[in-house]
């Protein structure tokens, strides 16, 4: 039972390790959402200041990320020049902003249940970004797939009770500034060899959205926060929603680097189902027959999406250890080769 048992055990510990890394993220992923559908929605908390409100996070996670980079030295800083700065960074961080500023907003106007189902148009939105930046290339079956997804989404929102078009074109444009922003940082960045973990991610970009949403927050919300003389800043309530905000970008470098993006995919299908679940029973958000069967034909669309993805990096992990064995075998033959022709001078001599 020695080397049986210690078998058993260690993948035992790697189960459930992989389990508490997915049950902390969607827990963390999961209060993000509601606590700012909480503070931005005029029946709950009614404080509908999206810029504000993300402009606190990027404050904080600012504040954080150089304490623990600069001061605390926990992590080590990236070798970033000023160029690569102000030309990857910098767009990465525009869109970013936009992305956040947008998705926050549509919490005024959405409930959570259909923005979750909006946001299942992820995967189309980045797919139809990469191919128009050619990143990735045009497939037809792809293409049907990701129009299966777009038709489950538009019966959601023709079934949805509380529609509002300004929420859904908020949220629209939040996928769409989100997918951009992915395929950029795949151009802009990986392809250069630079990668950031949440806390680097925070300390170069967190300032970045902080500037640029400061320039519509002076014009959209600070005069209405100004003649708000009601309004006390409640530090309770906004330190925990950053917080919050700041441990899911952790729990996000904790799931994907000790387990893989693929889990981090599948484990957000269960966060948006049990969050359908909980806007419909707790927040008592109406959820019709007719959305459930448009975000279910769009969670075979993703779900189908996501294998197509694994069966290719699988296909390309294979072709890449073909060819290493390949190398290897041709450096194998070429020193067999060499030492026959050694052995053949020496009998010459």
């Amino acid at each position: 039972m020695g080397k049986g048992g210690a078998l058993s055990e260690g993948v035992l510990k790697k189960i459930i390790l992989s389990y508490t890394y997915v049950a902390i993220w969607i827990t963390l992923s999961f209060t993000v959402i509601v606590y700012n559908k909480y503070i931005l929605d005029r029946k709950m908390y009614d404080w509908p200041y999206p810029i504000s409100l993300t402009m606190i996070h990027m404050g904080f996670c600012s504040s954080l990320a150089y304490i623990l980079v600069s001061v605390a030295k926990v992590v080590e800083p990236v070798q970033m020049t000023r160029d690569i700065y102000f030309k990857s960074v910098v767009p990465i961080g525009l869109l970013y902003s936009l992305s956040l500023w947008l998705s926050n907003s549509a919490y005024i106007y959405l409930s959570v249940s259909f923005i979750q189902m909006l946001k299942a148009l992820m995967p189309v939105a980045v797919y139809s970004i990469g191919v128009l930046l050619k990143k990735e290339g045009f497939k037809g079956d792809t293409m049907t797939n990701m129009l299966s997804i777009s038709f489950g989404v538009a019966i959601a929102a023709y079934g949805e009770a509380k529609f509002n078009s300004w929420g859904v074109m908020l949220q629209l444009g939040a996928v769409c500034f989100e997918a951009t922003r992915l395929v950029l940082i795949q151009i802009l960045l990986t392809s250069k060899g630079i990668t950031f973990n949440p806390i680097t991610s925070l300390y170069y970009v967190a300032p970045c959205c902080f500037a640029f949403l400061s320039i519509p927050w002076i014009i959209v919300e600070f005069p209405k926060l100004r003649d708000t003389s009601s309004f006390h800043f409640d530090y309770f309530i906004f330190g925990t929603n950053s917080l919050c905000a700041f441990a899911l970008n952790l729990a996000v470098f904790l799931l994907v680097g000790k387990t893989s993006a693929l889990t981090m995919n599948v484990a957000g299908v269960v966060k948006d189902w049990l969050l359908i679940a909980f806007s419909w029973s707790v927040i008592k958000d109406t959820v019709t027959p007719i959305n459930l069967l448009g975000y279910g034909i769009a969670f075979l669309g993703v779900a189908y999406y996501n294998h197509a993805k694994l069966q290719a990096l699988k296909a390309k992990e294979t072709e890449k250890k073909a060819t290493q064995v390949d190398d290897e075998s041709g450096k194998l033959l070429e020193e067999k080769s060499a030492e026959k022709s050694a052995r053949k001078t020496d009998a010459d001599n």
